[in-house]
């Protein structure tokens, strides 16, 4: 399995972008998925995930209404977009798969991405 995330980058307080992640050896719509989050010296958090083929997202509380998550079943690609962004919302962003325990949004997951750095500043 391999996850591979691009889209991050550079940009001013208020400005957008869109995280794209696109998998090989697992079926996008097969279970959840989503984008988590780690800046130096602090946890890794979740950001949003989605299960059930894309029709169930779920989001952390500091990005409900600025981040959306979409999936493209056909391209084994979920995308995170990402609007009125704010400096907090700096730091390295993974996308994970394959749900070992737990529940989507706080669970263990098997696969991870490499990582694409988001600054706002």
């Amino acid at each position: 399995v391999q996850l591979v995330e691009s889209g991050g980058g550079s940009v001013q307080p208020g400005g957008s972008l869109r995280l794209s992640c696109a998998s090989s050896g697992y079926t996008a719509n097969s279970g959840c998925m989503g984008w988590f989050r780690q800046t130096p010296g602090k946890e890794r958090e979740a950001v949003a995930v989605v299960y059930g083929g894309g029709g169930f997202p779920l989001y952390a509380d500091s990005v409900k209404g600025r981040f959306t998550i979409s999936q493209d079943n056909a391209k084994n690609t979920v995308y995170l977009h990402m609007n009125s962004l704010i400096p907090e919302d700096t730091a390295m962003y993974y996308c994970a798969a394959g749900l070992v325990r737990g529940s989507c949004l706080r669970g263990e997951y098997m696969h991870w991405g490499q990582g694409t750095q988001v600054t706002v500043s």
